[in-house]
């Protein structure tokens, strides 16, 4: 007798509904999985087998063979026990058949619980967008995926209790375990879940840092800030998330489904609405910034920054491997991990912003500095941050120390972030239909047929001179929309292009 159940597989975001068959024949007694499972899904055998006698069912004293559908498909986690028990027991005539045939997710303990997996979002999209009209999650999954619209959430906290539900009376609890049935979960909703936002009020001085700073926000550039320690870099970057705009809701289902499949997402507040800010430290490994793992690669913090930013505070004691890391994903927005099962692809469109000293000591600024590095030092240090990626940096910026009289607060966060709105806005409707929603992402062919020839006077004579690359010059020219569009005017003019190639360079053309 054959028994079917059905499961979601992740690859990346990207889920796969698959099949799952069991078939129960005569013969000595044995469990066969086949399908391409990973580690974590073989050992699925044990658990199923322990939490069907925990649930005092009768596991068949037969040949039992499930088969997970594609077998092409690589498959990982453990994710899919919940549908291998049910499909095994319709096999055994323990339940109805017809029952089990729906969506089920979790993972099982030894004890029939039903426990929490990552990635039950995407999973749960993955099976509304396949048609499903409703899925079974682990109760403690049950508030992320009723994230999903368009699709009946059920929730089950034990295997016994589900079975129960599907018409199976003899199915039992352990003792002290709660019995609910399975139940329909109702959407939260879409709300804000971020704590207080740092105020952009609270850095002192520092005029040509906060402005250019509003510029990234306004057309979702990257920044490197560059100066002596205290001057302000690591609380300028903190304060950028602040300034930028609400997710869209495609966005925030995204945003929302990678720190789903990360894990440590908490449902109770709905999807994420603001945009994420991932810090890692100078000691993180090229795995933890762009993902990694053995068969089947896990997002890392570049992912994790998708839809908002990512700082690499001492940008220059990272090492280049991970540095160069980053050109790829940089202008493709989305990161692709190969590895010996396939490639993995995860969304990474974040704005960088990368602080540095201006030497390993940080004190060659100003008329007298005190530096103790020798030349051959400050040399390998600046160079640690290669042409290549800076190429890529659309606004680089020298923060200079405050100076006594000059620290009197800036305008709040509240205030620069409704004018970034309104330059969003204008770029929206302005790139409305084209496939961009900021200027940061505008293609180069776009930027030079419809920027007015007169405005690129001095960019041209930049780039014949070597100042700047053709990569250099599109971006220079992304940057002009955006003070275009803070200003609010329809096009940029000469003095914006001028001014976008001076934060460029760090020096007026």
């Amino acid at each position: 007798m054959i028994g079917r159940s059905r499961a979601v597989v992740l690859t990346g975001l990207t889920g796969h509904v698959i099949d799952v068959e069991a078939h129960v024949a005569p013969g000595l007694p044995s469990f066969t999985l086949v399908g391409l499972p990973d580690a974590a899904l073989s050992e699925a055998r044990d658990r199923v087998r322990a939490a069907v006698a925990s649930s005092r069912l009768t596991w068949p004293a037969r040949r039992v063979t499930v088969n997970l559908s594609p077998a092409s498909l690589p498959k990982s986690g453990a994710g899919t026990d919940l549908a291998i028990a049910l499909a095994v027991l319709a096999a055994a005539g323990e339940v109805p058949p017809e029952a089990v045939t729906g969506i089920h997710l979790g993972e099982l303990g030894l004890d029939g619980r039903v426990r929490d997996v990552r990635g039950v979002l995407p999973a749960v999209a993955a099976a509304a967008a396949s048609g499903a009209q409703s899925v079974v999650v682990p109760s403690d999954s049950a508030a992320e995926a009723a994230l999903v619209p368009g699709i009946e959430v059920r929730a089950a906290a034990t295997l016994a209790a589900l079975l129960r539900a599907y018409g199976n009376g003899e199915a039992e609890e352990l003792a002290g375990l709660p019995v609910p049935s399975a139940r329909v979960v109702q959407a939260p909703g879409i709300e804000a879940t971020s704590g207080p936002v740092p105020d952009l009020a609270d850095v002192r001085g520092q005029a040509e840092a906060r402005a250019a700073l509003e510029v990234a926000a306004a057309g979702g550039h990257h920044m490197l800030m560059s100066g002596p320690p205290g001057v302000g870099k690591t609380m300028l970057a903190t304060r950028l998330p602040g300034l930028l705009p609400d997710l869209s809701p495609a966005e925030a289902v995204e945003v929302t489904s990678v720190h789903s499949l990360s894990g440590g997402f908490d449902a109770s507040g709905g999807l994420l609405v603001r945009p994420p800010f991932e810090a890692p430290h100078h000691s993180a490994s090229a795995a933890a910034i762009v993902g990694g793992g053995a068969a089947l690669a896990r997002p890392g913090a570049i992912s994790r920054a998708h839809g908002g930013v990512l700082f690499l505070d001492e940008a220059p004691e990272f090492p280049a491997r991970v540095l160069q890391t980053l050109r790829q994903p940089l202008e493709s927005g989305e990161v692709v991990l190969h590895r010996a099962l396939g490639a993995t692809r995860y969304p990474a469109r974040f704005q960088l912003v990368m602080a540095a000293n201006p030497c390993p000591c940080g004190k060659y600024y100003g008329r007298e500095p005190t530096c103790t590095c020798s030349p051959h030092q400050r040399r390998t240090y600046a160079h640690r941050l290669s042409g290549p990626l800076l190429d890529r940096v659309d606004l680089q910026v020298e923060v200079t120390p405050v100076r006594a009289g000059l620290d009197e607060p800036g305008e709040s966060t509240a205030v620069v972030a409704a004018r970034v709105a309104q330059a969003r806005d204008r770029a929206r409707a302005r790139l409305s239909g084209l496939g961009w929603s900021a200027n940061a992402h505008v293609g180069g062919r776009w930027l030079r047929e419809h920027t007015p020839s007169a405005a690129c006077m001095d960019l041209w004579a930049a780039l014949d001179r070597g100042v700047v690359s053709a990569r250099g010059a599109d971006r220079a020219l992304r940057v002009a929309w955006t003070l275009a569009d803070l200003a609010g005017v329809d096009a940029p003019s000469a003095a914006h292009v001028a001014q976008a190639l001076a934060l460029r360079t760090r020096d007026v053309p």
